[in-house]
């Protein structure tokens, strides 16, 4: 997908319905002279809806709707008759969506499944009509209760993408080459830094007709947990990948030491990061031979899994899908 068609944040005003207000009737009716109090309710405000929606994976639909309102519950009226409920508002959102308050940025629930509901801002209770009041002191009530108003908060929705596969390297380390080479995804690939400006999903065939969903995500540079590059717009999206592959290239000076910097930006962002299954992948093997391929694997990060790879020649391609399969049914 373009750069100017993912959006993964969102600030809207939202407006609940008011309450309708009770009626305040009396019972009227041939050869009845005094009849009682009858006033139906006010029906319900209309609330604000959040839905999960599988067919959706960006907010670009709700880019420009700043505004969001839910209409009025109405009155009620004789013969107890209730108004009726305002119109809600349903908002669909992509599976991932977080829902936060803008003022507090306290994060009021998530959206982990298709069709999933809920309430983001309830509309005013409709007041209770005169019947509710009649008493053995007060058999005519010629009161009822107005409306509760509905309310308005400015709220954000930020999308957090959802795949079984992260990939985690510094800029040009290959994610989009291999995401290219073993998935339909078409990320754009080149030979600069952040070729990737937006996260890229694909889904990788495995054995017996099964598969996996891998995500390319701009590359992060050192300090990116303090926003630097594109900084948190990068790491938040690798919290919801059941497991992560850090992808450092064959070529590079020290891999051991760019492992120990990504992996720290994952800590320093997030430490429950540190809890998730990690692998690694040594691309661009085609640059190198045999004998400097096991001089490399001499000084490579202990207790990890690791492999060798070439998205051009496809070397250790298989491995590294069996070493990915085994990690996420491990």
């Amino acid at each position: 997908m373009e750069k100017g068609n993912f959006v993964d944040y969102v600030k809207i005003c939202c407006t609940s319905g008011n309450g309708g207000k009770g009626s305040t009737h009396l019972h009227r009716e041939k050869f009845i002279e005094r009849g009682g109090p009858d006033g139906g309710d006010g029906g319900r405000g209309g609330h604000i809806i959040l839905r999960g929606n599988s067919n959706l994976w960006t907010l670009l639909h709700l880019k420009y709707r700043k505004h969001v309102k839910a209409g009025h519950g109405g009155d009620g009226s004789g013969n107890q008759r209730s108004g009726k409920d305002g119109q809600d508002v349903i908002l669909d959102v992509p599976i991932g969506t977080v829902a936060k308050d803008f003022e507090t940025d306290e994060v009021e629930f998530e959206i982990m499944k298709d069709g999933e509901m809920h309430v983001w801002l309830p509309g005013g209770m409709g007041g209770r009509g005169n019947v509710h009041f009649k008493s053995s002191v007060n058999q005519t009530p010629k009161y009822a209760q107005p409306g509760i108003p509905g309310q308005e908060s400015w709220k954000i929705l930020e999308l957090k993408v959802l795949a079984d596969v992260g990939l985690v390297g510094f800029p040009n380390a290959g994610k989009s080459t291999l995401l290219a080479s073993i998935s339909a995804a078409k990320p754009k690939i080149a030979n600069y830094p952040f070729t990737t400006l937006v996260p890229n999903l694909g889904i990788v065939s495995y054995r017996d007709d099964r598969s996996f969903v891998m995500a390319d995500i701009p590359g992060i540079i050192e300090n990116a947990h303090q926003g630097k590059g594109l900084g948190h717009r990068f790491l938040k999206h690798i919290e919801r990948n059941s497991i992560l592959l850090f992808m450092v290239p064959a070529d590079t000076e020290d891999i051991a030491k760019e492992f120990e910097i990504l992996l720290n930006e994952c800590a320093q962002f997030n430490k429950d990061l540190l809890d998730k299954e990690r692998l690694l992948a040594i691309t661009k093997a085609d640059l190198i031979d045999d004998e400097l391929e096991e001089m490399l694997r001499e000084g490579l990060p202990e207790n990890i899994p690791t492999v060798f790879i070439s998205s051009i020649t496809g070397k250790n391609i298989q491995q590294l899908k069996d070493m990915i399969w085994k990690s996420i049914n491990g």
